[in-house]
């Protein structure tokens, strides 16, 4: 019913009442705000989407930087190459050198000295065997007794086991020699030297103390991202994600992918099955098919920093509201729904 003056024309103070446009114009706006409000959450759509941050890696383990490690102890005697330069697979890095400078000839004359020791061993084994096979004949014959056949066949036995023990320290000592002429360090594999320890050079360095770093060039990229435990049912195979790459400008909305700018598509190669110490999942991103390509390797390389948004289901923002002030998981209270590789392995 409408509104008639009459109606309160008892109420005098209330009649002589007349609020201001502004407040009629700011009560009409509120309300219409709220109606609008209201609207939104009952039917726009909201895409769920669980964020995560990482960097890029190198999707080959082949492919990601190596650490060059000294074979021996001892000290670096001079480096082959510097920093930043580019060397193929079995280039010389440095060369390590032992403390000792005579080690080699000390190792060449003690393994001169256990040949001698072998060539003697088998001499005696050869003349024991000899006494063996003479003393059998006369202990058939009835002219030797059966303690003499007995003790020649302890010598046979004790040249054999001088000959085991001196050919095992034969086996030591070539082992030394083969390791000091490792003290040539070389590149694992073709790549850009980085990171030279420096400090090594001239000082000690023991085995597997590292010289350098080599990183390949080319490399086949993938991202990883770690989330929060509280989103992996949302993280399956094949879910599109949104990825936005560290100095490459970008424009994200969250509920609604399409109005984003300047983000890469990917998709979810794997999923860790355990987390990290802090409850962090770590998340393998791979480029997604059909989609334009990443930027180049001279804008994003390995190790550059990455936010990532892995999307999930489609709900009301009134719902999505609600989960988020209950601090629910994402796809909470819905079917999870089979990801591509799942279905793969079921049929």
């Amino acid at each position: 019913m409408p509104y008639r003056p009459e109606h309160i024309a008892h109420f005098q103070t209330l009649a002589s009442l007349r609020p201001p446009r502004a407040t009629v114009a700011l009560a009409w706006m509120l309300l219409v705000g709220m109606a609008v409000s209201i609207a939104i959450l009952f039917y726009v759509p909201w895409v769920q989407t669980a964020q995560g941050r990482g960097a890029v890696i190198a999707l080959d383990p082949d492919q990601r930087p190596q650490e060059v490690t000294a074979l021996v102890q001892g000290r670096v005697e001079r480096w082959y190459v510097q920093d930043g330069q580019y060397v193929e697979a079995g280039a010389p890095i440095a060369r390590v050198v032992d403390v000792d400078p005579n080690l080699l000839a000390r190792l060449a004359a003690e393994r001169a000295q256990v040949e001698a020791e072998i060539a003697a061993s088998r001499q005696s084994q050869a003349v024991a065997g000899i006494d063996v096979r003479r003393t059998a004949q006369l202990l058939s014959e009835g002219l030797a007794a059966r303690r003499d056949y007995e003790q020649a066949q302890i010598k046979v036995a004790d040249a054999g086991a001088k000959l085991a023990e001196a050919r095992a320290k034969l086996s030591r000592i070539d082992v030394q020699i083969n390791r000091q002429s490792a003290q040539l360090v070389r590149a694992p594999r073709a790549g850009r030297v980085q990171q030279l320890n420096a400090a090594a050079g001239g000082a000690y360095v023991s085995a597997g103390s590292v010289l350098a770093i080599v990183a390949p060039e080319r490399v086949e990229r993938a991202v990883e991202l770690y989330v929060d435990g509280r989103d992996v049912p949302l993280v399956r195979p094949g879910r599109p994600v949104r990825l936005e790459f560290e100095g490459w400008p970008a424009i994200q909305f969250s509920g609604w992918p399409s109005l984003a700018q300047g983000l890469f598509d990917g998709r979810v190669r794997a999923l860790d099955p355990t987390a990290r110490a802090d409850g962090l999942f770590r998340v393998i991103v791979e480029p997604m098919p059909g989609k334009p390509a990443w930027p180049g390797a001279r804008y994003v390389r390995p190790g550059g920093k990455v936010r990532g948004w892995i999307q999930g289901e489609t709900v009301t923002s009134g719902y999505e509201l609600w989960r988020q002030l209950n601090d629910f998981p994402l796809d909470f209270g819905a079917a999870p729904q089979a990801g591509p590789d799942e279905k793969e392995q079921k049929q």
